[in-house]
């Protein structure tokens, strides 16, 4: 694969994700039900404080795809997504299985798993990351954050804060009463 066709098909697939992740946290703040609406689901699934986790999780999904966009500090936008998508996969989907069609894990799964992908893989030529000197695709032995680093910054920064947030604010609702009891 030639060099240019290397940088656009990350250019996609950063815009792309970048674009999903932008519209999954408008959606958080301002979508039917809005903030509160984001922050009462939090609490049916035992999120505390429910306000501050919707506040939170939306602001860091558009902050996340902007900087996937854009293609600044990858791993760490990446990070954000894996650490969104391993809370979502383990408190609201695992429950359900596999299929998205059941509310299953399938989605997160494979958001977070390419998320992963382009940490390890870095943002490509057409990003600030490269402009920046922060990952450097023509000199292998000094890549920045490409690569393993750029991997384990992404799958640890992100499995990482899951579980912190998990540990600290999450209470599973019993099934058989809910949240607001």
């Amino acid at each position: 694969m030639t060099e240019g066709n290397f940088d656009f098909a990350l250019l996609i697939v950063r815009v792309t994700l970048g674009a999903v992740m932008i519209m999954h946290g408008k959606n958080h703040l301002w979508g039917k039900g809005g903030v509160d609406g984001t922050a009462r689901w939090f609490a049916s699934l035992g999120f505390q404080p429910a306000k501050v986790h919707a506040l939170m999780s939306g602001y860091g999904e558009l902050a996340a795809g902007a900087g996937l966009i854009v293609g600044l500090l990858t791993p760490l936008a990446c990070a954000s997504v894996i650490g969104t998508m391993c809370v979502a996969g383990w408190a609201a989907h695992r429950p359900n299985g596999f299929f998205i069609f059941r509310d299953g894990y399938e989605y997160v799964l494979v958001i977070g798993v390419v998320a992963l992908a382009l940490g390890i893989l870095g943002p490509g030529g057409y990003s600030f990351d490269d402009a920046l000197g922060i990952v450097d695709y023509d000199s292998p032995s000094d890549a920045g954050l490409l690569g393993r680093t750029g991997g384990l910054i992404a799958l640890i920064g992100g499995v990482g804060g899951a579980v912190a947030l998990l540990v600290t604010s999450w209470r599973p609702v019993p099934k058989d009463r809910d949240a607001t009891s």
